[in-house]
């Protein structure tokens, strides 16, 4: 019995290690589509420095990135591609929806754009706007930190 206890209180602190090192370690995988790509990309740049959060260094392969950012407009001919990039990804995997478009549709209301891509994948935070402010995407990567430092390590 005294065992058990004294390996779960190993296992809290452990997890809050892993939590600290992975909220300070993004490996970001930009699918970029649209216009909100040049947001993204001025977010990106020296002036609002994303590297002091600890996701300044993208990948372009999804298997060696940990949060999916979902830039623009996601038509249905392009909907199997983001879903094959997010099957793509090891665990554990975040995504960020950046833009009204990538949120909801936005003002494209028809046939050929997808409404929101929760349809189509888990979506973890949500950057509305049209464009983003720099800001607001600074703010949705502080809460996606603070998302990611209390997973639990399974």
């Amino acid at each position: 019995m005294a065992n058990e206890s004294a390996l779960s209180f190993l296992t809290s602190k452990l997890d809050s290690a892993i939590g600290w090192a992975r909220k300070y370690s993004i490996f970001q995988y930009p699918f970029v589509t649209a216009c909100c790509g040049m947001e993204y990309m001025a977010t990106a740049c020296s002036h609002y420095d994303i590297d002091r959060f600890g996701a300044g260094f993208p990948r372009f392969s999804p298997r060696q990135s940990d949060v999916l950012f979902v830039v623009g407009t996601i038509s249905h001919k392009m909907a199997p591609v983001l879903k094959e990039i997010y099957d793509q990804m090891c665990e554990p995997k975040w995504v960020v929806a950046f833009g009204v478009c990538t949120c909801t549709g936005g003002f494209y209301d028809n046939y050929s754009t997808v409404q929101g891509i929760d349809t189509i994948i888990p979506v973890d935070i949500y950057i509305p706007g049209c464009p983003p402010r720099p800001e607001n995407v600074l703010d949705g990567l502080m809460k996606l930190q603070d998302k990611i430092q209390h997973v639990k390590v399974a």
